[in-house]
């Protein structure tokens, strides 16, 4: 194989193959929704609850993919199968389902659509430059741009509309090499950063954002549920600036980076200088029991041999 096997519309294409055609209203209008899962060693974790989001968002925003929710989860898996042969050692996939509304009738009015176009593709996760944040720990910086509230759009579609987020992003890219957007709500609480939600840890209690105002990632669940399994309080709650500041730990849980430690915010740091902090530490190590499979050591040994 020289070149990753992508499905497209119903056939199983080389990525090159895969051609969006430009009045695709995904490309044209963001009128898409997707979703996000990963491997471990080379096996797909949650799957089942990563379709089941989509289809929630796909609902949300009324569109029909054509093909029921095991049938996607069957896609997906064929085509990480298909993909197995180009991960390299120590590699592994991100999994993406889009569907899109298909494309504009020429002609006809803006709200008219073909069929769905509908892509399930994977690519290797970014683990060698990410992997220093595993050591050092994130710097989180909260920039200008506030997160679009749910009483305009529903943070749990996922959809491709990404652009608040991408803005948010690129205004902190240049704060340092560990920098990481995390994002107000529009009452000026802590919110979510691209892909990545948030959790800080105080007096040996666990706090997130409300999931009312981010979206609540299968990663940010799993979390959850390991911290009531370790007798860990959990509270979703309206969280300032000033607590991120004064907690005692804070990290963020994604599809990719699972739970990566912060050490900052806003130029300061976070709790006392060890990272990850001891609950962050505890955490980790359950998820990664929880998934067969070491993904801090995965980042680590990614990182240059001193």
């Amino acid at each position: 194989m020289t070149e990753r096997i992508a499905y497209y519309n119903g056939l199983y294409v080389p990525e090159s193959e895969v051609m969006i055609p430009f009045r695709d209203r995904g490309f044209v209008l963001g009128d898409a929704v997707f979703d996000t899962a990963r491997t471990f060693g080379g096996k797909i974790f949650k799957l089942e609850e990563h379709i089941e989001r989509l289809y929630r968002s796909l609902k949300a925003i009324d569109i029909n993919p054509g093909i029921e929710p095991q049938k996607m989860q069957e896609i997906s898996e064929e085509v990480v199968k298909r993909n197995l042969p180009m991960l390299n050692e120590g590699e592994d996939y991100w999994v993406f389902q889009r569907i899109t509304r298909g494309q504009n009738v020429v002609g006809g009015e803006i709200w008219q659509s073909g069929g769905s176009t509908v892509i399930v593709e994977c690519t290797p996760l970014p683990i060698k430059p990410r992997a220093k944040l595993f050591r050092e720990g994130i710097d989180m910086h909260i920039p200008s741009i506030r997160r679009i509230p749910p009483e305009c759009l529903s943070p749990s579609v996922k959809s491709h509309n990404y652009l608040n987020l991408v803005l948010a992003d690129l205004e902190v890219r240049d704060k340092g090499p560990n920098a990481w957007a995390i994002l107000l709500d529009t009452r000026g609480f802590l919110c979510e950063g691209i892909g990545s939600n948030l959790f800080l840890v105080r007096d040996g209690c666990l706090f997130t954002p409300r999931s009312q105002y981010v979206l609540a990632g299968v990663s940010r669940q799993t979390v959850i549920e390991l911290a009531e399994k370790l007798n860990i309080q959990v509270i979703e709650d309206d969280l300032s600036p000033y607590d991120a500041l004064n907690a005692d730990e804070a990290f963020i849980t994604s599809t990719s980076f699972c739970i990566c430690p912060a050490r900052s915010c806003n130029g300061k740091p976070i709790g006392k200088s060890q990272v990850p902090g001891p609950m962050t530490e505890k955490l980790q190590e359950a998820f990664a029991e929880e998934v067969g499979y070491n993904f801090v050591d995965q980042y680590l040994s990614h990182l240059p041999k001193e």
